[in-house]
């Protein structure tokens, strides 16, 4: 496959991007604040520190970030040295090496890009992402579990660490909800967009008559902020903690022992209830790391507000808004209501091909 002038421009504006991008990066500031935050948890009392959570996620978020610009440079160079072969010589092999290397270089360079919009103060955390059905019964379950797939999938393309949390089954098929933690630099400020209210249109699986049915699922997705994190100061006098036995499955432990948390954060009256671990302390310890999430969100959410103020625009004070129609019947269709990006390819975005989608809700900030 020999290298089109389409493909040869597409290349020379490639790498004039990926030059101005990497000339905008101090490579060296970013090392030598990565090496200055490693030296730390080298300390022997490192993590008898309240700020040591904080500061092994900040080395985190700075170690993918110089991954993704040595890479980019690495790539730069290749390319740019590949291209200057062609100088005046026609080599198939080359071209065609170069034509390959192209899509990954388009992408992982797009990639650094949006993270130079990621730069809310959480934006590089973690994040809990949870789905739940909205009104229409078995519908609403079987779409809160279409979505729960495609948010699965959706993280193993990116490559993120997850973890499964909790999941309330449907009476007859689907899930009432789910919650998952995604333990990935970065995952909250790719993720919190995707937070709202999910529309799906399709013929009804449940209803012989195959019917037309409009189906809700709402996503909300926090910071994952650790308990111990001296980020969001909580006092004790705010907490109140109620302990009862947990109903659910785990052991006959769980049912003999007051394992189960419901916090009340007195200030606001905010209620957060866990049962899903085996042990009252881990239990706690969840609550009080979901509290911290809330707290955090709604901060983002004030400052976003008070923004949009001295920019003279109205933002919906909830997540509860709708954010995308996913339509299967009568035609193929998914549409942003934000962004109005759009793809009739379906299949492929319940598949977890949600990237597009993202990236364009990110540049629109």
């Amino acid at each position: 496959m020999v290298m089109t002038q389409q493909t040869r421009e597409k290349t020379t504006a490639l790498l004039a991007k990926a030059g101005q991008l990497l000339a905008s990066l101090d490579i060296d500031q970013n090392q030598t604040e990565l090496k200055s935050l490693q030296q730390q948890t080298y300390l022997a009392d490192f993590w008898d520190k309240p700020d040591a959570q904080l500061i092994t996620q900040q080395a985190a978020q700075l170690q993918t970030k110089l991954d993704q610009i040595i890479a980019i440079s690495q790539q730069t160079q290749d390319l740019q040295a590949m291209v200057e072969l062609l100088t005046g010589v026609d080599d198939p092999g080359i071209e065609k090496e170069i034509t390959s290397l192209l899509p990954k270089f388009e992408n992982e360079l797009e990639n650094l890009e949006l993270n130079q919009f990621l730069n809310s103060k959480y934006d590089g955390y973690g994040a809990i992402l949870s789905i739940h059905s909205g009104q229409g019964g078995t519908e609403a379950m079987d779409w809160a579990e279409m979505l729960q797939r495609m948010y699965l999938k959706f993280f193993e393309r990116r490559g993120w660490t997850h973890k499964f949390i909790s999941q309330s089954p449907g009476e007859e098929a689907g899930i009432k909800s789910c919650e998952y933690e995604i333990n990935a630099p970065y995952a909250y400020g790719f993720l919190k967009h995707e937070a709202g209210t999910h529309r799906l249109v399709r013929q009804s699986p449940f209803n012989a008559d195959n019917l037309r049915q409009t189906s809700f699922a709402s996503v909300e997705v926090l910071p994952l902020i650790e308990a111990s994190s001296t980020e969001i100061e909580i006092k004790d006098s705010e907490l109140e903690w109620q302990f009862s036995r947990s109903g659910g499955a785990g052991g006959q432990n769980v049912n003999k022992v007051n394992t189960a948390v419901e916090l009340t954060y007195l200030p606001s009256g905010i209620v957060v209830k866990c049962r899903e671990e085996r042990s009252q302390v881990q239990n706690k310890e969840r609550a009080l790391k979901k509290l911290k999430a809330i707290l955090a969100k709604k901060e983002e959410l004030k400052q976003k507000q008070e923004l949009a103020l001295v920019k003279g625009k109205h933002i919906q004070p909830t997540w509860g808004t709708q954010i995308r129609n996913y339509v299967l019947h009568p035609y193929q269709l998914v549409k942003d209501t934000r962004t109005q990006y759009e793809t009739s390819d379906t299949a492929c975005v319940l598949d977890g091909d949600l990237e597009q989608f993202i990236r364009e809700e990110i540049r629109k900030l």
